[in-house]
């Protein structure tokens, strides 16, 4: 698992450290690990919620609210799609275990 220190993190999205903890507060799908130093570690999946945010909040104009919001519907939008895929690969399983045990 690749894991990232703040100062990584504001090198790579160009903002200071303090924005980041800021967002970390306002935006609780950010979520770092504490090392065994008690150093924050963000996860792949932090940056990329970092990176949208920041293109949210910085291009697109959003308000903290309104990109926080924008950010739960676009993951929970991405959980229905997983959702819908899994019944379908599951469907799909099904039909082919049936024509295997048929023959």
């Amino acid at each position: 698992m690749v894991s990232y220190a703040i100062g990584e993190i504001k090198r790579l999205l160009q903002i200071e450290t303090h924005v980041v903890r800021y967002w970390e507060k306002e935006v609780p799908l950010i979520q770092p690990q504490k090392d065994k130093r008690g150093r924050k570690l963000y996860s792949s999946h932090d940056l990329q919620i970092l990176l949208r945010l920041k293109y949210l909040l910085y291009e697109r104009r959003f308000t903290i609210e309104g990109a926080r919001g924008q950010l739960f519907r676009e993951l929970a939008g991405d959980y229905q799609n997983r959702r819908a895929q899994v019944t379908v690969l599951r469907s799909e399983l099904l039909d082919l275990y049936f024509f295997v045990h048929k023959v």
